[in-house]
C-alpha cells in the first residue's frame, strides 16, 4: 500500500516497531544508525551467541523489513549524506529527547530545507514541549504517569504494569497512524509538517472508560483485579480451570448455552431452565427479585470449571456457541491451531544460525494469505553500498503528490460507514471522524451498543449517559437501523454505496448473511475499502469466537502477565486489546486511502484483534524460543532493572514509580536518599547483586517513600535523574501541568449530558490544533439528516421507514 515512499527511521527501541509497521505496509524503510549501531541493538532479550550487534532479539521482532546504513552525523560529511537522503524521503521519524538528530543539531527547519514536504515524526515520553519535557523516563514511570497502572492489581496491594514492557509499542504504532495523518494534511497544504507523539498520552488512551472518569462521576474508578467494573455491577472475569484460568463474562448469556451441559455433570438441577436467563442482567440491574443470586451464579462456574482444562472448555465453548477464553501463556499461543490455519507465525533466522516463529501480518486482505518477511532484520551497516549507489545515482525522489494547497482538516471530504460496535471499530473510525472524515455511525436500538451500558455515567445511568461511548465516538453523526428488516439493509446499501471506507465487526459470515458482503458491496461501490475487524480474524477454526476485548486479551497473552506470580491473573484494565488494535486498524485504513488516491483501488481487509496484540509480545515469543524463558506476571519487577517498582507513600493508597534501569541511576537515587549505610554494599553497585537482593532493596525504598507525598518522591528522584512517577488516577490526570500542556482534554457539549471533558489525541501536529470536534451522538440524533441530507432520501420515504421501524 506504501510502495512509493520512503521512512528514514532513526529510533533508537524508543519507537522502532513504527518502522516495522511502515516496512510491512510496504514502504521502502531504512534505518540510519550511528557507528557501532543503534541503543536498538543492545536492548534484551538477548541470544547468547552471534555478533553483538545482531544478538537483540528486541532489535529482530521490530526491525524486519528495514535496510540498515550507517552514518556518523557527528562529521559535517555525514550529516551532509544524511541530508541528501532526506531529500529523497517522504518521513523521517526519530526518538526523543537524546535522538541522533537532536544530538546533532538537526531540526525540522533543516529538515524541511532539504524537503519541503518531509514529515518529521519525534516519539517521546511525554512531548517536545512542556513541564515534563525533560524528565527522565522508563516503560514502569510513563505506565504511572498515564494513568494505566493506577487500574490494575489488587487492593492491598501496588497497583501495577503490564509485566513486560508496553509504553514503547503503543507509541510507536500511534507514531504511524499520526505520521500518516499529518501526510494527509501535507497534500492539502504543499508543506512539510513536524509530528509531535506523547507515551504518556498514549497509555492514557489504555485506560479507555477510565481516561476522564471523576470529571464524568465525580469520582475514580480503583484497581480490583480481574473484577470487571461496569458502574452498575461488578463482575468477575478470571475463572480457576484444572490447568490455568479462563476469561469468562458470567451472564445470562453464558448460562443459557451452558445450562445442559452442566444440568449433566450434575453441576445444577433441572430447576434451572426455569429461570429467565434471557432478561437476567435487566431484572438484576433493575433490582427485581432472582431466582438465583450473582453470587451462587459465579459460585457454580467455578465449581463446574475446575475438572476440565482450559482448551476442553474453550473448544466445547466453540462448539456450543459460547465464549470461554482460555488464559494462554507466551508457549500455549506458539502452538493454538486457530494461528496455524491462518499461518501466522512466519519463520525467521536468528544470528546464531538457530531458527524461530515471529508473528507475522498484523492484518492481511481478505482470503489472500499474507506475504511472509520481505526482509529479515539488517545486519549493521547490511545495505550502505546499495542505498549510497541509489544516491549517487540521484534517482530517489519524494513520492509525487496531489495537492489541493489549502488548510483544513486532512480528511474533508472523506465519508465513512461506521457499523461497528464496542471498541476497536468505533475507535479506529474515530482516528478519521476527529480528522475532518464525515463519519455515520450505525446502531440499532434492538442491539444497543453495549458501551451505551457501561460507566462512567453523567448524571444518571441510561443510553445517552455514558462517557465511555462518547469517548469513542466523538465527532460521529449517529444513525439508527434495524437490520432485521429489508428496508433497513437497503438503507445500509445506500450509506455504504455513499461511503468510500466501510467499517465493520460483526461475527464473520454475518454481512454477508445481510447481503452486505464485499463481493455485493463493490457492486455499490467498486472502490471501496472495506474494513472486517473480529476477534480471531475472518478464517480459521475460532473465527466464530465472539466476544470483546477481556477475551481476545486473556487469548493473546496479557492477562497471564498482569498481576502477581502467587495470585491468579488480574488482567490489564478493561479490554486491553481494545487499545492495541485500532492503532494498527488505523494506521492500515490511512494506508488503503492513500493508496486508493492514487491507484483508485479499493480492498478487503481483514483485521485480527488477536493477531494484532501478539505484536505487542514478539520479543517475549522470542525469548522463550530461544531462551527458555517463559514471561508471566511478574508485579513490577523487571529482568532487566532494579530497584524497579511501585511505593507506597503518605496518604490513602497514594503511590510512587521508581525505576532504576542502569548502575548510574542506582548511584544517583542513593545520593538522593543521602547515601544511607544500608545502600552502601559493593553487591548493589551491580544489577545482578541489585536484582538477588531486590526484596531488601524494596524494603527500605518503602521506608523513606511513605512519609513522604507520591510527588515529593517524584520530584527527588527527577532532580537526581531516576525515571519515576506518581501513580496517576483520573483525578491526577485531569489537572496534570503535563496534558494541560498539550490540551488533552477537550470540553464539548453532548445533547443529553451537556458539557463533559473528551480525551483527546495522542499526537499533535504543529500548527494544527486537532481534537475529537463534536460531542458523541445520542442514539439516532441524526437520522433525518443522514437520510436526508447525505443520502438524499425524500422525507415521505423517511417517514414511511420510521413507520415501519426500520428507522429506529
Amino acid at each position: 500500500m506504501l510502495s512509493p515512499y520512503r521512512v528514514l527511521d532513526l529510533c533508537d527501541d524508543r519507537g522502532e516497531l513504527a518502522g516495522m509497521v511502515f516496512g510491512d505496509l510496504g514502504a521502502d524503510v531504512i534505518r540510519v544508525e550511528p557507528p557501532g549501531g543503534s541503543e536498538a541493538r543492545r536492548r534484551g532479550p538477548m541470544l547468547e551467541g552471534g555478533p553483538a550487534t545482531e544478538r537483540s532479539l528486541q532489535f529482530v521482532a521490530y526491525n524486519r523489513n528495514k535496510r540498515s546504513i550507517v552514518i556518523d552525523l557527528a562529521s559535517e560529511a555525514g550529516r551532509e549524506e544524511f541530508l541528501r537522503l532526506v531529500a529523497g524521503a517522504d518521513f523521517v521519524i526519530e526518538s526523543a529527547p537524546g535522538g541522533l538528530l537532536e544530538e546533532h543539531g538537526i531540526d525540522f527547519d533543516a529538515l524541511r530545507r532539504a524537503q519541503p514536504r518531509i514529515i518529521h515524526t519525534r516519539v517521546s515520553a511525554w512531548g517536545v514541549d512542556g513541564p515534563h519535557a525533560e524528565c527522565v523516563a522508563s516503560d514502569l514511570t510513563i505506565a504511572a504517569m498515564g494513568g494505566p497502572v493506577s487500574l490494575q492489581g489488587v487492593p492491598g496491594r501496588p497497583p501495577v504494569r503490564v509485566s513486560v514492557p508496553q509504553v514503547w509499542r503503543h507509541t510507536a504504532v500511534e507514531a504511524v497512524v499520526a505520521s500518516l495523518a499529518a501526510h494527509a494534511r501535507m497534500r492539502h497544504t504543499n508543506a512539510a509538517q513536524f509530528v509531535d507523539v506523547s507515551a504518556q498520552c498514549a497509555m492514557t488512551w489504555t485506560m479507555l472508560n477510565g481516561m476522564g472518569a471523576a470529571a464524568v462521576q465525580g469520582f475514580d474508578f480503583e484497581r480490583q483485579g480481574s473484577i470487571l467494573q461496569l458502574g452498575t455491577i461488578s463482575i468477575p472475569l478470571v475463572f480457576p480451570c484444572a490447568d490455568g484460568h479462563v476469561v469468562i463474562i458470567p451472564n445470562g448469556d453464558l448460562v443459557v448455552p451452558l445450562l445442559e451441559w452442566m444440568i449433566e455433570d450434575g453441576v445444577v438441577d433441572e430447576s434451572w431452565r426455569d429461570e429467565d436467563w434471557a432478561s437476567y442482567e435487566l431484572r438484576l440491574l433493575a433490582g427485581a427479585e432472582l431466582a438465583h443470586t450473582p453470587d451462587e451464579v459465579v459460585g457454580i462456574i467455578r465449581r463446574f470449571f475446575e475438572p476440565y482444562t482450559k482448551h476442553q472448555l474453550f473448544e466445547r465453548g466453540l462448539a456450543i456457541g459460547v465464549t470461554i477464553a482460555p488464559v494462554h501463556t507466551i508457549a500455549d499461543l506458539l502452538d493454538f491451531p486457530h494461528l496455524a490455519e491462518r499461518e501466522f507465525f512466519w519463520p525467521v533466522t536468528l544470528a546464531d544460525g538457530r531458527t524461530a516463529r515471529v508473528p507475522g501480518a498484523f492484518i492481511r486482505p481478505v482470503g489472500e494469505t499474507p506475504r511472509p518477511v520481505g526482509l529479515p532484520a539488517p545486519r549493521l551497516d547490511e545495505h550502505s553500498a546499495e542505498i549510497r549507489q541509489e544516491l549517487a545515482a540521484g534517482s530517489r525522489q519524494p513520492a509525487p503528490t496531489r495537492t489541493s494547497r489549502r488548510e483544513g482538516l486532512p480528511f474533508e471530504g472523506l465519508k465513512v460507514a461506521d457499523f461497528s460496535w464496542i471498541g476497536v471499530g468505533p475507535i479506529s473510525a474515530k482516528y478519521l471522524a476527529d480528522h475532518g472524515a464525515t463519519v455515520v455511525r450505525v446502531e440499532s436500538s434492538s442491539r444497543l451498543d453495549k458501551l451505551r451500558l457501561v460507566a462512567p455515567f453523567k448524571g444518571e445511568m441510561g443510553i445517552d449517559h455514558s462517557q465511555f461511548f462518547a469517548d469513542m465516538n466523538a465527532s460521529k453523526l449517529g444513525l439508527t437501523l434495524d437490520l432485521k428488516k429489508p428496508a433497513a439493509i437497503e438503507i445500509a446499501k445506500r450509506l455504504i454505496g455513499w461511503a468510500d471506507v466501510f467499517i465493520e465487526s460483526f461475527t464473520p459470515g454475518a454481512v454477508e448473511r445481510m447481503g452486505l458482503g464485499y463481493e455485493a458491496v463493490r457492486t455499490l461501490k467498486p472502490d471501496l475499502i472495506m474494513m472486517s475487524t473480529c476477534l480471531m480474524g475472518q478464517t480459521g477454526s475460532a473465527a466464530q469466537m465472539a466476544g470483546y476485548g477481556y477475551h481476545a486479551g486473556a487469548v493473546a497473552g496479557f492477562y497471564e502477565l498482569t498481576g502477581w506470580p502467587d495470585l491468579e491473573p488480574s488482567g490489564p484494565w478493561m479490554a486491553y486489546t481494545d487499545t492495541i488494535a485500532p492503532r494498527f486498524v488505523a494506521a492500515t485504513l490511512l494506508s488503503a486511502i492513500d493508496h486508493r488516491e492514487r491507484t483508485g483501488e479499493g480492498q478487503h481487509i481483514d483485521g485480527s484483534q488477536l493477531e494484532m496484540g501478539l505484536h505487542f509480545l514478539t520479543p517475549e515469543i522470542l525469548d522463550f524460543q530461544m531462551n527458555g524463558h517463559l514471561a508471566t506476571r511478574a508485579g513490577n519487577r523487571s529482568r532487566e532493572a532494579a530497584p524497579h517498582g511501585v511505593y507506597p507513600c503518605a496518604g490513602e493508597d497514594q503511590w510512587c514509580a521508581i525505576a532504576v534501569e542502569n548502575d548510574a541511576q542506582w548511584k544517583a537515587l542513593c545520593r538522593a536518599l543521602g547515601d544511607p549505610a544500608w545502600a552502601r554494599e559493593a553487591a548493589f553497585d551491580s544489577l545482578k547483586g541489585r536484582l538477588e537482593r531486590q526484596s531488601e532493596i524494596e524494603a527500605q525504598l518503602e521506608k523513606w517513600t511513605v512519609s513522604l507525598t507520591p510527588q515529593q518522591v517524584a520530584g527527588r528522584m527527577l532532580e537526581a535523574g531516576v525515571p519515576a512517577g506518581v501513580v496517576q488516577r483520573s483525578s491526577d490526570l485531569l489537572c496534570d501541568p503535563q496534558l494541560e500542556h498539550r490540551g488533552f482534554y477537550r470540553e464539548l457539549d453532548h445533547a443529553a449530558m451537556g458539557k463533559n471533558r473528551y480525551a483527546g489525541h495522542q499526537f499533535r501536529i504543529r500548527g494544527y490544533d486537532s481534537g475529537p470536534r463534536t460531542a458523541a451522538p445520542t442514539l439516532g440524533q441524526h437520522s433525518f439528516e443522514v437520510l436526508s441530507e447525505l443520502l438524499g432520501v425524500d422525507p415521505e420515504e423517511i417517514a414511511g421507514l420510521m413507520a415501519e421501524g426500520a428507522i429506529e
